[in-house]
């Protein structure tokens, strides 16, 4: 089983070092590729002002985080939550840089978790084109009208979509499904078994056309090869 974990955040501005902080973290689980309906989601009070510009690009307020908790006091939920999972972020450093930074104030060791940057991949699969979150979803036809603002969560959840299709797409979920249906034998000789139903489906022969049906197979004697199907 591939565990991941699919991560964004949003920031007061862009540069911890100048005194910018995180407001929100937003995580979504991914197992063998597959988003599993596990996600983290918090929102962080920065202890600072938020600038106009930053504002604009996420919708939070001073106001709205003031009485949210502070980095240290979410800090233990958000290390169980990821683990030791390989991180898929968008433009990796910015993200990992406020989240190292955040740990460091806190008196807590850096992560170091192996992370795959999305930015990066995009760049490998599709040279010269523009690489944003907004510019790939368009790309591969995948729908973020609901991001009218930025937000960590909903971010991830599209960055998820995005990276299935940077490694394969659709091709990746249909092997995946394929696997879990092949074993043994078949496995080998290269054929997908369909799965057993958890439970029958309703029979649609009527009482009365059984009873027919053994009335005529009784006609006929009981040597006759339709006597032998019933037994």
């Amino acid at each position: 089983m591939t565990r991941e974990i699919v991560l964004d955040t949003e920031t007061t501005g862009l540069s911890p070092a100048s005194g910018d902080r995180l407001v929100e973290i937003g995580c979504v689980e991914l197992i063998n590729h597959i988003p599993s309906g596990q996600h983290y989601h918090v929102y962080i009070n920065p202890q600072r002002s938020m600038p106009e510009e930053a504002f604009r690009v996420h919708g939070l307020s001073e106001e709205f985080l003031a009485d949210k908790p502070l980095f240290g006091a979410v800090e233990a939920d958000f290390r169980a939550f990821i683990g030791d999972s390989t991180l898929i972020i968008h433009n990796a450093s910015f993200d990992m840089g406020f989240l190292n930074a955040e740990l460091s104030r806190a008196g807590q060791p850096a992560l170091g978790n192996t992370v795959i940057d999305t930015v990066m991949l995009a760049r490998q699969k599709h040279p010269g084109a523009r690489v944003s979150l907004d510019a790939l979803c368009k790309h591969y036809g995948i729908d973020n009208s609901r991001r009218t603002l930025h937000g960590a969560l909903l971010d991830s959840e599209i960055l998820a979509e995005v990276y299935l299709e940077l490694i394969g797409g659709k091709q990746v979920s249909l092997a995946l499904i394929a696997e879990s249906t092949v074993s043994g034998a078949d496995a080998i000789a290269g054929r997908t078994v369909a799965l057993p139903r958890p439970t029958s489906l309703p029979s649609r022969i009527s009482q009365a056309e059984r009873d027919a049906h053994a009335a005529f197979v009784a006609a006929l004697g009981p040597e006759s090869l339709w006597a032998s199907y019933d037994k």
